[in-house]
């Protein structure tokens, strides 16, 4: 699939899960309710932080080119007033798709990720979005009590979104070199190495995965695998083959 195929997906998956985010904040019993899987969060704090998100990249994608000082998140407060903050988040996403579509899938802004695997680019943004509604709209509902499990398309995205844009770097990795596989049950497998050069990710056919054995493979569905990568589940929800500790020792970085 091309960028430009792709990217209107991208912007109503933002859509979609940004509805589903206000749906929950809607249905939660108090804006104060604790949001388990983000501790020290109420379920406004998750609210504030993901309009704010959509509003500064909003920003970004209008004012910024690759390579500017990171911006300011100043005066972007919600209010905490439900009618109107959900009004206000509204207004968020509208925001930011507005500012995605008029930039294009190939327009270029500041990113704080490295341009290896996700450029910076308004079609890696959207991309991020998608990822950050999808696992804050997850929180959103462990916070009113009704957690569901994340759509299948998002989370096979998310996943390779999140080894893509997090994961793919230059740092050294400190350990002995290392791959680790992901295997998504609804489709979609991809392995992550770790060595002298830094994190980088590839897909992986069956032929791929048979020809070399890696020191670690995950097996579990797409929302699963994408709620583990957030922190959101733990290890032991998921099958995993290999060196147990790969994973933990990826998530402390090394």
């Amino acid at each position: 699939m091309t960028e430009h195929l792709y990217f209107p997906s991208l912007l109503r998956m933002i859509d979609e899960r940004s509805a589903a985010f206000r749906e929950a904040v809607a249905a939660a019993p108090t804006l104060d309710a604790d949001v388990p899987s983000c501790p020290g969060w109420t379920l406004y704090d998750l609210a504030n932080h993901l309009s704010e998100g959509d509003r500064f990249w909003a920003h970004i994608v209008r004012n910024t080119a690759p390579g500017d000082e990171r911006p300011s998140k100043d005066g972007l407060a919600a209010p905490r007033e439900r009618e109107a903050l959900i009004a206000w988040l509204a207004d968020s996403t509208e925001q930011l798709l507005a500012a995605l579509r008029e930039a294009g899938p190939d327009g270029s802004c500041w990113a704080w990720w490295e341009p290896l695997a996700s450029p910076h680019t308004v079609a890696a943004v959207a991309r991020r979005r998608v990822a950050e509604s999808l696992i804050h709209t997850y929180d959103a509902q462990l916070a009113s009590g009704d957690p569901q499990e994340l759509p299948t398309t998002e989370a096979v995205d998310a996943i390779e979104e999140f080894l893509a844009t997090v994961c793919t770097v230059t740092i050294p990795w400190p350990g002995e070199p290392a791959t680790m596989d992901y295997h998504a049950a609804e489709g979609g497998s991809w392995r992550q190495t770790v060595d002298a050069a830094g994190s980088r990710f590839t897909r992986l056919t069956a032929a791929d995965a048979a020809e070399s054995k890696p020191t670690a493979a995950i097996h579990g569905t797409a929302s699963e695998m994408a709620l583990l990568m957030y922190m959101r589940i733990p290890a032991g929800s998921l099958r995993m083959e290999g060196d147990a500790d790969l994973l933990q020792r990826l998530q402390n970085g090394g």
